[in-house]
């Protein structure tokens, strides 16, 4: 662990070399219960008896680079940090006490029985105390919880931001969940426990639209008629008249009969800290809103995910409902100009909710070829945060982490006709990835929980609930599920705390935030990974630094392009982050205008206009949306789009545009180093939309490129138009080869 630390940081690095070559012939003592030492022939460096985690802070220029963690504090002085102290009982206690504040320390508590003390002192002064005779280690006093936390929480950078902002999960915040329902009496959502007995439900509200959509009977198609089921959908004034499910008791049936909709809302908003495994999700006390939209079979229509989308806009104002989470996709070739579903969830980003999709589980041909072209709607819309599936390789450590073979690649291909021309799309995704193999969640059941009554997915495939150490209790069922439906969660529930933290953040930020504070996975290029792997932790840091008002005054007509995004007095967090004692830096790059990369301390310190969510903008295509709501409401009644075609600023001076434009196979790391460096073209004026203005394809595309459906890219490759039906059903990938079952 801790040269996979020094690797991440050049200064770090240097100092710990230098460190190493130290060496001193001290005595360490190892006590037992009966406080009895053993003397061993060699002892350890004085080094060595640091954690991994304080190694780097003796580092001159650590205090630039810190993590914001509970135990590490960042002063005019220096760093200050809060430590176990681990002690020979052999050794005298005055001359350790004695040292500690003379090195400008401090004593907290005292552990006679146990050999230890609490202390704070100055980082640098970590070595000089660990070179004492009688010290045998010293530890960061970590935060500790009834659980050791979820493996999607550590490998996110979850657990992280909840260790910098006590209170950081998602409370108060909605989170809708377009699926196959939610078992809402399980464990994972009980909105209180008294005695460990689960009391009430965040599962706030329960829709079945599931079928709206389908104007027919066995007969054949009905025409001349109107759905009765449709008068289920209607506005009245801002108000949406539904049935919806009442969650005062438990019900018999199984509420998701599938069982994929209830993992996802575990993986997002599920809090399964009272047992083991944790199934602890990303945003663990928001709201959940059940939205189903797919059958027993996990089957669906568009018309149904519309309906659920539908819904949300006009409840989300009352509601507090900031994140859709769509882990489904629909079988369009058309672009997302045209693409019913990709307008729907447009719709929904130009309303102010934050639209996250699974990119799909179609990586791979049956011919065992990497498929490019193969992610559907609405994951393909710009304004939707597409994401694909990251394999964990059951490690919570980011360094092995690679792109599942399943998780469909980029670019969108979306056909229309602009301005008299073919179009394809071409958008780079996903956005982004996220753990999505073998995750494991909560199973949905009846109430009896018996297997005879679990969803059809764990009824089918036994092999799912076959989870290490999980006991299948009735409400405490779990199972692992793998995909990007999967991934898609884990990014929702980011989004979430994003607008806990800041609810003044629009949909295009917090897509822009995940992006730039995310590490770029080794080797894959943005085709594959988007611009790399959610981190939670550097995304939080960087919300808070933004001023809480940008929503309203977007609004308000009140701010302009270049006015200061920023808080009074704060300052861009550190382009660092430590998740689970690994530390790297942010790929800090942003997709733009569809097909090009950005970066640059100007897209967060300056405001842009792409971030206001009615403006959306794909090369020389800009689309600005009218939202009309219903009068004293804030509801949205009608959305509507126009071509901007002149005199819209896009971007302002000082933005910087990364790429290489000879090859579409740059890997995303190499991308990133050109950001981090201030590589690339830096904007002096802006970019500003002018009629007849013809932009390329992008610099991650290259001039000239054209895409053919069935065309062989290089060997092993291949490109798709469009998208087949459905996510489709992924068991596993290996954890070992990497390879689907």
């Amino acid at each position: 662990m801790r040269g996979k630390l020094i690797n991440r940081n050049a200064a770090w690095r240097q100092a710990a070399t230098a460190l190493l070559t130290l060496s001193a012939a001290v005595a360490l003592s190892l006590h037992q219960g009966d406080a009895r030492a053993q003397t061993a022939a060699a002892a350890p460096a004085p080094l060595a008896k640091l954690s991994p985690e304080l190694q780097p802070l003796l580092s001159p220029t650590a205090g630039a680079t810190a993590p914001l963690l509970s135990w590490l504090r960042s002063t005019t002085s220096g760093l200050l940090v809060h430590v176990i102290v681990s002690f020979d009982p052999n050794q005298p206690l005055s001359n350790l006490l004695g040292t500690v504040l003379s090195l400008g320390g401090a004593i907290g508590y005292q552990y006679p029985s146990l050999h230890a003390m609490s202390i704070m002192l100055p980082a640098p002064q970590l070595l000089t105390l660990a070179s004492l005779p009688g010290v045998l280690s010293i530890s960061p006093n970590r935060d500790v919880s009834f659980s050791a936390n979820s493996q999607v929480e550590r490998a996110t950078g979850a657990y992280e931001a909840r260790a910098q902002s006590s209170g950081m999960d998602g409370s108060g915040v909605g989170i809708a969940i377009l699926d196959s329902g939610i078992d809402y009496v399980h464990r994972n959502f009980a909105a209180a426990t008294v005695l460990g007995v689960p009391i009430g439900t965040r599962v706030r509200e329960a829709i079945d639209v599931n079928g709206l959509g389908q104007i027919f009977d066995q007969s054949g198609w009905i025409g001349g008629t109107v759905d009765a089921a449709s008068n289920l959908l209607t506005l009245q004034a801002g108000s949406v008249q539904a049935v919806v499910t009442q969650l005062t008791q438990p019900r018999l049936i199984n509420p998701d009969p599938y069982g994929h909709g209830s993992h996802v809302a575990s993986i997002a908003a599920g809090d399964g800290s009272y047992q083991s495994p944790d199934t602890t999700g990303i945003a663990p006390k928001s709201d959940i809103y059940d939205v189903r939209v797919l059958d027993a079979s996990g089957n669906g229509t568009v018309a149904d995910v519309m309906a659920g989308i539908e819904w949300v806009m006009q409840r989300s104002k009352a509601l507090n409902i900031r994140v859709i989470n769509l882990s489904l996709a629909s079988n369009s070739n058309e672009s997302y100009l045209t693409d019913p579903l990709a307008r729907a969830a447009r719709s929904a980003s130009e309303a102010g909710i934050v639209v996250v999709a699974a990119a799909g589980n179609f990586g791979l041909t049956d011919d065992g070829l990497e498929a490019y072209g193969t992610v559907g709607s609405p994951a393909d819309d710009p304004s939707v945060i597409a994401v694909g599936a990251v394999n964990l390789h059951d490690t919570i450590q980011r360094s092995d982490d690679t792109v599942t073979h399943f998780s469909s690649r980029g670019p969108s291909r979306g056909k229309a006709t602009v301005d008299g021309q073919p179009w394809t799309d071409n958008l780079i995704k996903p956005d982004l990835i996220a753990p999505g193999n073998a995750i494991t969640g909560a199973l949905g059941s009846d109430i009896t929980g018996l297997r005879s009554g679990w969803n059809y997915l764990a009824r089918t495939y036994p092999q799912l609930d076959a989870v290490p150490g999980a006991t299948q209790l009735p409400q405490r069922t779990v199972m692992q599920l793998s995909g990007t439906s999967i991934a898609a969660p884990v990014v929702s529930g980011a989004a979430a705390l994003l607008m806990q933290a800041n609810p003044g953040l629009t949909p295009p930020l917090v897509k822009a935030i995940l992006q730039y504070t995310a590490q770029p996975a080794a080797s894959s290029n943005v085709f594959e990974q988007g611009v790399g792997e959610i981190n939670i932790e550097g995304a939080v840091r960087l919300a808070k630094a933004l001023r809480t008002d940008i929503a309203p005054a977007i609004a308000a007509g009140t701010i302009k392009a270049g006015d200061s995004l920023l808080r009074p007095g704060a300052t861009l967090p550190t382009a660092q982050s430590v998740v689970y004692s690994q530390s790297f830096a942010w790929g800090k790059l942003v997709t733009v205008g569809g097909s090009w990369l950005a970066s640059g301390d100007a897209l967060f310190t300056q405001y842009q206009p792409i971030w206001d969510p009615t403006l959306t903008w794909t090369r020389n295509v800009v689309l600005r949306a009218t939202v009309a709501n219903w009068p004293g409401t804030g509801v949205p009644r009608t959305i509507s789009e126009a071509r901007v075609t002149d005199g819209q600023q896009l971007l302002t001076a000082g933005v910087q545009v990364i790429g290489d434009p000879s090859s579409i196979f740059t890997p995303v790391p190499q991308l990133a180093g050109q950001a981090q460096s201030g590589q690339g073209m830096v904007m002096g004026s802006g970019m500003v939309m002018r009629e007849g203005m013809v932009m390329r394809e992008g610099l991650v595309m290259g001039d000239g490129m054209v895409m053919r459906e069935g065309m062989v890219m290089r060997e092993g490759m291949v490109m798709r138009e469009g998208m087949v039906m459905r996510e489709g059903m992924v068991m596993r990938e290996s954890v070992l080869q990497g390879e689907q079952p």
